[in-house]
């Protein structure tokens, strides 16, 4: 059922291009990658190299950021990050794949479990460094990329030193491939990940080959780690204190949820039970889990005992692209520019698969929650939105890996947490004791991880600052912008309620607003009586009251379920659950009139009261200036006068 109507506009070129696929019912904004109802499921190792172009792309950065920040010990630290992404953040996904089957991911499990305000405020921030990961992923993949680009031989040496420039062009290519229109292709991703695999199994086999065979730098290896850090618990001491800063490698859990919706499931399996989807999708954490454990601690071996430190540090051959310096370096410079395109490809997919990201996170919450304008919807705008914030993240940046190191590891470690919360406080309300301590072990740990990357490197909790700030102020914003918008998404009324309507429809439509308090025979009667007098009227016949009580007045858009009843034997009530009193009432109004063909009359009385604290109280707790606030509302919703309810305040 329509609740409103919206006037006629001009056609503008520019405009309708922008706009052009806005969705303005939320619900149908499934989260990152979501499917296309047109789009067949696939198997779930091959939606696995969906996930896999942002997870296993970390191989081209990750190893040389290990041995940057471990030195020697890199290949501890990361065996320490290996343990807890199998036995910590493992464990949470597949959880969070239970509860959340249909690629909503974490943040929807802490908005089911905390609500009101305190849950819209705490998501805001969780979406914070949402945006801090995903515009980090396409920022630091792209400049990555371009260490691949300058690095290789085959670059024109006058092309060289424009790191910025180039890294710019890539996201600029990115931003331009969504705005002409791009559909995630499972087939593409599929071919990317097996060829870069394929590549990186060679070069980590040659150098694995070359460490066995060569016993003289294992050696070397282990005489700088006893040199340097003396007995093994030092050793391993000093790995547990570094590993926050190969968090890197943690990237891949909250997209590997994400994509869920592509996972084919059981034949005949319902959308509330997907069982066979489940499966798969805990599968596909899994295989991927164990295929990068096996990528990061090889890789990191490799790369410890071949290259020499100095070449990770900043200007370094090696410096963001460890595994490509071993390429060119062992198999030479036509192997390297091979494996160097490849490594190319899938970092920037990695960056669209997280632009994919973000359009589909921003529509989920912040529209829905009144804290977006409705052209946030659109993918044109906001791929506008988001490639202006990479573009300046990057020339913040400087388009270094390193540098945007400790922005992305915060980015990731804030939403494994935040899963690690969620799981645990559904763990405790199922009241399921043994796996609530365990998750919550784990929270702790990833809490520990999270303070000592932030204290580490603060650069990633101020981006997620000014992220988070420019949310709430643009949410701020928005809210008061959007407060006159007629809410109701859906509306429906039961057999008792449309009995009264049809009845009354032959005739005049009266209808009384009333707060509901006892709800015994003198309230009614003193009701009928005061609206009488204030306005009028001579009967009292065909007089329905309505009552709307307010469930979470932090909710913006909301359905509608209207319920009739009768009361003491002679008085008519249509009650109704909003999240704001004067939005269900006009789209109740506006519900009367297109099912009966009638323009109803309701009846207010007079909000007492200073009118600024009321009209604070409608944004807080969705009611206050009631009459007013509806007599908006159906003027935005009905611009025709003519065809707009009747509203009578006495």
């Amino acid at each position: 059922m329509t609740v409103a109507t919206r006037p006629p506009t001009e056609r503008n070129g520019l405009r309708d291009w922008l706009l052009r696929g806005l969705n303005d019912r939320a619900q149908h904004h499934q989260g990152p990658h979501a499917q296309p109802e047109h789009e067949k499921p696939h198997s779930w190792w091959r939606v696995m190299c969906l996930t896999g172009v942002d997870y296993f792309s970390t191989l081209g950065y990750q190893p040389g950021i290990a041995a940057l920040a471990a030195g020697v010990l890199s290949p501890i630290a990361t065996l320490i990050l290996v343990l807890v992404t199998l036995l910590g953040a493992l464990p949470v996904y597949r959880r969070v794949a239970a509860d959340s089957p249909h690629g909503e991911g974490s943040i929807a499990m802490l908005v089911r479990l905390l609500s009101f305000w305190k849950g819209k405020l705490f998501v805001l921030v969780l979406l914070g460094f949402a945006a801090t990961d995903f515009i980090i992923t396409i920022t630091l993949s792209a400049a990555d990329a371009t260490a691949h680009v300058d690095e290789n031989p085959f670059w024109p040496s006058s092309l060289k030193g424009h790191e910025v420039i180039v890294t710019l062009v890539l996201v600029a290519l990115l931003g331009a491939v969504f705005l002409k229109g791009f559909t995630e292709a499972i087939g593409i991703a599929v071919g990317l990940v097996g060829i870069y695999l394929a590549l990186n199994v060679a070069v980590i086999g040659d150098g694995l080959f070359r460490v066995v065979t060569h016993p003289d730098q294992v050696g070397d290896w282990t005489t700088a780690l006893t040199t340097q850090h003396g007995n093994p618990l030092v050793m391993v001491g000093i790995a547990l204190l570094v590993f926050p800063k190969l968090a890197l490698g943690l990237s891949g859990f909250e997209t590997g949820v994400a994509v869920m919706p592509h996972v084919k499931g059981d034949p005949g399996e319902t959308p509330q039970n997907p069982v066979g989807r489940i499966r798969g999708a805990k599968r596909l954490l899994s295989t991927a889990a164990g295929i990068m454990s096996v990528f990061l601690i090889t890789s990191s071996i490799v790369t410890t005992v071949l290259i020499p430190q100095q070449a990770f540090e900043p200007g370094g051959e090696a410096n963001g692209r460890a595994l490509a310096y071993l390429a060119h370096e062992n198999l030479g410079n036509v192997f390297g520019t091979v494996y160097d395109l490849s490594t190319i490809a899938i970092l920037w997919f990695a960056g669209a698969s997280a632009m994919a990201g973000l359009l589909n996170l921003v529509p989920r919450y912040l529209p829905k929650f009144g804290m977006a304008p409705s052209w946030s919807r659109a993918v044109r705008p906001m791929v506008l939105v988001f490639t202006g914030t990479a573009f300046l993240i990057t020339i913040i940046f400087d388009a270094d890996v390193d540098a945007q190191g400790g922005a992305y590891a915060t980015g990731v470690l804030v939403l494994i947490t935040s899963a690690a919360t969620a799981v645990t406080l559904s763990a405790r309300r199922r009241r399921q004791h043994g796996r609530t301590v365990a998750f919550a072990v784990i929270a702790l740990i990833f809490t520990y991880t999270t303070i000592a990357n932030v204290a580490e490197r603060p650069d990633g909790v101020k981006i997620a600052g000014c992220f988070i700030a420019g949310i709430l102020l643009v949410s701020l914003l928005s809210r008061l912008y959007r407060a006159f918008e007629l809410r109701v998404t859906h509306f429906e009324a039961d057999s008792v309620a449309q009995t009264f309507l049809r009845e009354c429809g032959r005739r005049k439509i009266r209808l009384i607003a009333n707060e509901p308090d006892s709800r015994d025979a003198r309230e009614y009667s003193a009701k009928i009586a005061q609206i009488l007098a204030d306005n009028d009227m001579a009967d009292d016949r065909d007089v329905i009251f309505v009552e709307v009580t307010v469930t979470d007045a932090s909710d913006f858009e909301t359905e509608l379920h209207l319920k009739g009843e009768v009361l003491h034997h002679r008085y008519r009530i249509l009650s109704v659950q909003s999240s704001s009193v004067p939005s269900a009432i006009a789209a109740l109004l506006l519900y009367i009139r297109d099912t009966t063909g009638r323009r109803p009359h309701i009846y207010f009385e007079w909000t007492e009261g200073n009118p600024a604290a009321n009209f604070l109280r409608y944004l807080i707790f969705g009611q206050g200036e009631v009459a007013p606030v509806t007599r908006e509302m159906l003027r935005q919703a009905e611009p025709d006068r003519n065809r707009r309810p009747h509203i009578h305040v006495g």
